[in-house]
């Protein structure tokens, strides 16, 4: 890059940011507060939302399509990213983050309006994914927008510290949703699951009423501006970006190196954790959010700690220590969770371990992606149930065509085989087959719930805390570390590929497929190779092929 500096405005050296600066660094960081807000609302009301939008479901089905429909937003953020990208890159930073907001607030709020499925049946499902798809093209050109607008805006050697507030933002919206929700749940009581869980959907108007304001107020980034006035404006952002190698190599190092192991990170340490307290551990679901905030809470100042150790340090090092320690640590920090979460099922796993022996022929995966599929086979009769209740197992091949054998302890309990029987035999046999077990689990100690008495918060709230750390030094680097990697004129476009590919894709389907692993296998920790490898392949491939940006002058 040339070495041309510009005024106090921009990013050159020996720049400072003024109060008219910072305030519009907090302006455009409040922007994305409510952004974040509004798109993991429906990640913490899943369960609820499964009721609502997918009751002609079975249950279990109910949570998987909440989830995939929660996913959904999260495979659509690339192409938002090309198609806000582009425009960003071309028309400038402020309008087309101006515009990310409208649409995402628009959508999260006819999310509250939707009937259910109850009211107007398939096509309740089918708005809600499209509403659904529609938030995730707006995040998809946010994050870019607003990382590049004020890493723009911010003097050399501060860039690190000053984009480390956008990503606070992340986290902020989180901790705002999961506090709406509790206080409407507090108010509320019984009502909330009925239609009060709507409230927080509609109060999005409001934010997005604030957000709009403070961002009309915003001027266009110094150094895009000065760029259009010199001519050296991108044509083709898509094109240079992505059809010439030399671009192209930097977008996928920066997927591979950087972004991908950042956003599992990300999501294990705050959403699959969340998960793992309330579905696996069976913490209920309040005490699951208080916890989860409150280790928000204590960890979230740390994103500024890290972006600005990266402008001493480097932003390298930084993300690929978090990498590496979460990839290291993961299994003992969730093991602890177990532990003191819910000692109760360690105890019980401990003692009485309950093994499936079955034909693995018979055995699927229970995981009902359409509704309609009906597991009846001994294998997926025990397995299904030991699923539901919470329980770990571990597997042992069978004899091709026996009858699934589930053991808890000294007990052993044979299934039955349901293909070829009425659903009242069915139902009658199954209802015998899982008091029979259910009376074994009991004895051997297996917890249905999490014991209040027996918990203890303190070290859950440490543990969890644990947990953000590593995101913050992941997460508070990141966008310095992108914004430097490519040239102004197409950086929106560039940036923001990799970024909602590693977080949309990698970071945003991690607890689908964690939790898909841990049915396929019974062990509730084996969910955790998932981000333990990325992380790691993000730790070798960014410490061999990703250079350090740190000192790269932004301007042309």
């Amino acid at each position: 890059m040339a070495t041309n500096a510009i005024d106090a405005t921009g990013g050159g050296v020996g720049a400072k940011l003024d109060v008219s600066h910072k305030r519009v660094i907090l302006a455009s960081s409040l922007g994305t507060v409510f952004e974040w807000y509004d798109f993991y609302l429906y990640g913490s009301l899943a369960v609820i939302i499964g009721h609502q939008f997918f009751s002609g479901l079975n249950e279990a089905s109910q949570l998987v399509f909440a989830l995939l429909a929660f996913a959904a937003g999260f495979a659509v953020r690339p192409f938002g990213a090309l198609v806000f990208g582009r425009v960003g890159d071309l028309v400038g930073r402020k309008y087309t983050f101006l515009i990310t907001i409208v649409i995402m607030g628009l959508s999260t709020f006819f999310v509250g309006l939707l009937p259910s499925y109850g009211s107007i049946g398939m096509a309740a499902p089918v708005i809600l994914i499209l509403l659904r798809m529609l938030q995730g093209l707006a995040l998809g050109g946010e994050y870019g927008g607003a990382a590049t607008y004020v890493a723009e805006h911010a003097p050399k050697g501060k860039r690190g510290l000053y984009t480390s507030f956008i990503q606070i933002t992340a986290t902020f919206g989180l901790f705002l949703s999961l506090l709406v929700i509790l206080g409407c749940k507090w108010l509320l009581g019984d009502k909330f699951d009925d239609w009060g869980w709507r409230i927080p959907f509609l109060l999005s108007s409001l934010l997005l009423a604030i957000s709009v304001y403070i961002r009309l107020q915003l001027a266009e980034s110094p150094v895009f501006k000065q760029m259009k006035e010199e001519g050296k404006q991108s044509k083709a952002p898509l094109t240079e970006s992505f059809a010439r190698w030399g671009n192209l190599k930097l977008v996928i190092l920066a997927l591979f190196g950087a972004t991908a192991g950042q956003a599992v990170v990300w999501y294990c340490g705050q959403f699959y954790a969340m998960y793992f307290l309330g579905s696996t551990l069976r913490i209920d679901a309040t005490t699951t959010q208080l916890l989860i905030a409150a280790a928000l809470l204590i960890g979230t100042p740390f994103f500024v700690v890290f972006g600005w150790l990266s402008d001493k340090i480097g932003r390298k090092p930084v993300v690929l220590a978090g990498c590496l320690l979460a990839a290291l640590t993961y299994f003992p920090i969730f093991k602890g969770l177990t532990h003191y979460g819910n000692p109760g099922a360690e105890t019980a796993r401990a003692t009485a371990p309950v093994t499936v022996l079955a034909d693995p022929a018979t055995c699927h995966l229970q995981i009902n992606l359409t509704g309609t599929q009906v597991f009846t086979s001994s294998c997926d009769v025990a397995k299904s149930y030991l699923a539901k209740r919470g329980v770990p197992y571990d597997n042992v091949a069978a004899p091709a065509g026996s009858l699934a054998k589930v053991t808890v302890g000294g007990a052993s309990h044979e299934a039955f085989e349901g293909s070829s029987l009425s659903k009242a035999d069915f139902a009658e046999q199954n209802k015998a087959f899982t008091t029979s077990l259910g009376a074994s689990l009991d004895q051997a100690g297996y917890p249905a719930k999490a014991d209040p008495a027996r918990t203890n918060y303190p070290m859950l709230i440490v543990l969890l805390t644990l947990l953000v750390l590593y995101v913050t030094m992941v997460y508070g680097p990141i966008a310095a570390w992108l914004v430097e990697m490519f040239p102004t004129r197409i950086r929106y476009t560039s940036m923001s590929l990799p970024y909602h590919i590693g977080n949309g894709w990698f970071g945003g389907f991690l607890p689908s497929v964690s939790f898909g692993i841990v049915a396929l296998t019974g062990n509730i920790y084996s969910g955790l190779w998932y981000p333990v490898v990325i992380a790691m392949m993000t730790f070798v491939i960014g410490l061999l092929f990703v250079s350090e940006t740190k000192d790269v002058d932004l301007s042309d």
